[in-house]
């Protein structure tokens, strides 16, 4: 394959998911991963992509990309990780959600769930949450629920973010938070494109018992501009695909997450060194 081909195959990849692995597309190319870095370089010198560790992902423009932009991709992913999740949140629990289209799709297998507490940043799911609350003319008695919108600056991706919020969030306490993320990886750990959102972010990681990354399989080996958290501070991770294994010597890991048996993740449990 010339290496004109092999540049529009990479960037092919890049329509059809935010993110690429060196690995994969060694395999997929049938060139050496030397080769496909090479060709990255290439492209990035070119303006087509950006470099992150362990592969490339599509250009960045200066803003971050919106809601409404992230909402239509992996779809069928974000809503059986959003299951996957759903299934750890219990009557009476207090639970944290941040922003993010992931963390969204949690909010239509809530509204049954009795005397739950529910701290969040994102108007999205805090408006879904409440167009879908039963309305007095269901059957049945309606779940008792409180919701905790906390202030801010609204964000791209339709969150609240700043020191209003991370004000409001330090004053409280979850005993799990449900955080989408825009990349995993194993030595930068959780990271976003935005700086606020990544300040307010690790406010909600400090105020958890257990800290949940809800993150479908192109987010992995993504580092972004800033950090949330490390891998060791997260109880675990809900996922469409089980990662390289690095990631489970660092963490817990559900995947598949249609996997029945789903249970609390013991953050006590011990962890293998990294």
């Amino acid at each position: 394959m010339l290496a004109a081909e092999r540049h529009a195959a990479i960037l092919g990849e890049l329509e059809m998911r935010p993110a690429v692995r060196v690995s994969d597309l060694s395999l997929r190319l049938g060139v050496s991963e030397m080769t496909v870095r090479r060709d990255i370089d290439v492209l990035v010198a070119a303006g087509s992509l950006q470099r992150v560790h362990g592969g490339a992902t599509r250009r960045l423009s200066a803003a971050e990309a919106g809601f409404s932009v992230n909402s239509g991709r992996q779809g069928a992913a974000k809503r059986a990780i959003a299951t996957a999740a759903a299934a750890l949140v219990l009557p009476g629990m207090t639970i944290a959600v941040t922003g993010g289209t992931t963390t969204f799709e949690l909010a239509r297998h809530l509204v049954r769930v009795a005397d739950l507490t529910v701290i969040t940043n994102s108007l999205p799911f805090a408006e879904e949450l409440h167009r879908l609350r039963p309305s007095s003319d269901s059957p049945g008695p309606a779940p008792r629920q409180q919701v905790l919108l906390t202030g801010g600056e609204r964000s791209p991706s339709e969150a609240l973010v700043g020191p209003l919020a991370t004000a409001a969030i330090r004053g409280l306490h979850a005993d799990l938070c449900f955080m989408g993320a825009h990349g995993v990886d194993v030595k930068a750990g959780i990271t976003t494109p935005n700086l606020a959102e990544a300040s307010t972010n690790q406010s909600f990681a400090e105020q958890c018992g257990q800290l949940l990354i809800l993150a479908d399989s192109t987010k992995f080996d993504v580092v972004s501009l800033a950090r949330i958290t490390g891998l060791d501070a997260v109880a675990g991770i809900i996922t469409d695909s089980s990662p390289d294994p690095r990631y489970a010597a660092r963490t817990a890991i559900t995947s598949p997450p249609t996997e029945p048996g789903l249970h609390p993740i013991d953050q006590s449990s011990e962890k293998d060194s990294p």
